[in-house]
C-alpha cells in the first residue's frame, strides 16, 4: 500500500486553504455607537452639581441695637455701636485684627445683649470675614451675622 502526499506538509489533496486572522470591528461599532446614545440620552437627566444646602432664618429687619464692624480691603477695619440706628459713641478705625478683637471684646462687654454685624467690602478676601466671624464666636458671642444688601 502505497500513500501519496500531494504537497509538503498536507494530508487533503488539493489547495492549501488560508486561515483569515483579522478581527472584524463592525459589530464592536455598533455596540459602541448604541452606548454612546445611552450615555447622551441619560446623562442630563442626572444632575451632578445638586446640594442639599440648609436654610437660613430671614430677618424683615436687622437687629435695632447691634455692634457693627466694617471691613475694607486696605486690611482697614472700623467697629462701633449703633442703637436704634444712630452711632452711639464714635466709630473707632483699627488697622489691626488683634487690636480689632480687643476693641470688640470691651464694646461686647459693655454690651452684653448686642449681636455683632459685620459688613465685608466686596474686594475683601473671604477668609479675613471668616477670621473675625470665628474669633467673635470664640469669644463666647453667640450672635454674630452678616450684614447684606
Amino acid at each position: 500500500m502505497s500513500y501519496q502526499i500531494s504537497g509538503p506538509g498536507s494530508l487533503r489533496g488539493g489547495r492549501k486553504s488560508r486561515l483569515k486572522s483579522e478581527i472584524n470591528v463592525v459589530p464592536y461599532i455598533d455596540v459602541m455607537l448604541v452606548l454612546l446614545v445611552i450615555f447622551m440620552v441619560v446623562s442630563p437627566m442626572t444632575i451632578p452639581g445638586a446640594i442639599n444646602l440648609p436654610s437660613a432664618e430671614k430677618t424683615a429687619l436687622p437687629p435695632t441695637s447691634y455692634i457693627h464692624i466694617s471691613l475694607r480691603p486696605d486690611a482697614q477695619a472700623e467697629i462701633g455701636v449703633r442703637q436704634e440706628g444712630k452711632e452711639s459713641g464714635a466709630t473707632e478705625s483699627v488697622a489691626d485684627h488683634d487690636v480689632l478683637m480687643q476693641k470688640l471684646r470691651t464694646l461686647h462687654a459693655a454690651h452684653p445683649d448686642h449681636p455683632v454685624l459685620i459688613s465685608g467690602d466686596k474686594d475683601i478676601r473671604y477668609e479675613e470675614v471668616v477670621k473675625t466671624i470665628s474669633d467673635a464666636r470664640k469669644m463666647g458671642i453667640s450672635r454674630v451675622g452678616l450684614a447684606t444688601r
